[in-house]
């Protein structure tokens, strides 16, 4: 089992930054892909970015030459870095593990962007 905890959101105005933050703690979190999806209102929920174990990275459309994804396999966290932030990408976004055993969530962190 996992448990993943979101911090970094908050409030920033059009063409700033966040960085976000997914703490991991349980077992095997370095053997699995991590994610990245956010949901507007209104909306699907949508995947936003992707890192493998081997640290191969994978983005939306909507984000890419925006937003980087990494992981410190130290630290049992993966980031979410996010400039040029514009507000189409106001959302919640949340932390993803998949494993044959489940998938796996975090409580999720608002972003707004917003002058």
């Amino acid at each position: 089992q996992v448990q993943l905890v979101e911090s970094g959101g908050g409030l920033v105005q059009p063409g700033g930054s966040l960085r976000l933050s997914c703490a991991a703690s349980g077992n095997g979190f370095l053997i699995f892909d991590v994610n990245w999806y956010r949901q507007a209102p209104g909306k699907q929920r949508e995947l936003v970015a992707t890192i493998s174990v081997n640290k191969d990275t994978n983005y939306g459309d909507s984000v890419k030459g925006r937003f980087t994804i990494s992981r410190d396999n130290a630290k049992n966290t993966v980031y979410l870095q996010m400039n040029s932030l514009q507000p189409e990408d106001t959302a919640v976004y949340y932390c993803n593990q998949k494993r044959p055993s489940g998938d796996f969530w975090g409580q999720g962190t608002q972003v707004t962007v917003s002058s």
